[in-house]
């Protein structure tokens, strides 16, 4: 199925899940944004990256039919499902039966101002044989934003010159201890296809449901997260202040 673990990126394809049930936001996907559901916006970003076909995994029809009514493609996915890696994967069955695409983005639906050379980049990681799973990373500014749980840290050492680097742990926790860059989790992977499928079917790890962070999961089973470094983190979008900034961002260019 697909291209065999261990090798370089060849077909990739973008899977955004989205669900309306948000205790911050209600309806967020479908949240306006300049006349454009927030859902819309970030399916646009991802194709603007032009790494392959993009797709919303949605949990609700309301979603399925706002996507569709912009040109885009979505599939409804059982409502029930725990998270949306789970959605990707469901999806993904829908989308793509045959196996064609090795390598799956999984693009959070509330960044809708992720710059679309982001989800280039989160492929890089994966043209190394040694990682199964791939996601970005960006500096932390200050200790305010080291210290706040909401901000997730990851724990990898990049070496002088280098862009890639592996992710040894994942924490809420301001880590690592000492002197020296701290990095920010931004939530965006690229799966392999049997590392995908491999994942979903794993049950919960105690250090995932200890800090809440499933990217421990994959760690605790073995397989190996490569962290693409970029600039800056991007805004997700979780309550009206960030809605407002998030229009602000996105606002036409006069």
């Amino acid at each position: 199925m697909g291209a065999p673990a261990g090798t370089a990126p060849v077909n990739p394809i973008v899977v955004i899940p989205a669900r309306m049930a948000a205790t911050r936001l209600p309806g967020k996907p479908l949240a306006d944004i300049h006349g454009k559901p927030m859902i819309v916006h970030c399916l646009d970003r991802a194709r603007e990256a032009g790494i392959g076909p993009a797709a919303v995994a949605a949990g609700d029809a309301e979603i399925v039919a706002a996507v569709t009514a912009a040109g885009g493609t979505a599939v409804l996915t059982d409502p029930d499902l725990p998270r949306g890696t789970d959605r990707v994967d469901a999806a993904l069955r829908t989308l793509d039966p045959e196996g064609r695409h090795d390598i799956v983005v999984n693009l959070q639906g509330d960044l809708p101002s992720i710059p679309p050379a982001y989800l280039r980049a989160v492929l890089k990681p994966l043209e190394r044989p040694e990682f199964d799973i791939a996601t970005l990373v960006a500096p932390i500014g200050d200790e305010a934003e080291a210290a706040a749980p909401s901000v997730v840290k990851a724990v990898c050492g990049f070496a002088p010159g280098e862009t890639i680097a592996a992710g040894l742990y994942f924490s809420r926790a301001p880590v690592p201890y000492g002197e020296g860059p701290r990095w920010h989790h931004i939530g965006i992977y690229a799966f392999r296809r049997a590392a995908l499928q491999r994942f979903v079917a794993l049950p919960q790890s105690p250090l995932e449901l200890r800090e809440a962070l499933e990217q421990l999961r994959a760690l605790e089973a073995g397989m190996r997260i490569g962290c693409a470094r970029v600039e800056a983190a991007p805004f997700g979008v979780d309550t009206p202040a960030d809605l407002e900034r998030a229009r602000e961002a996105l606002a036409p260019r006069q």
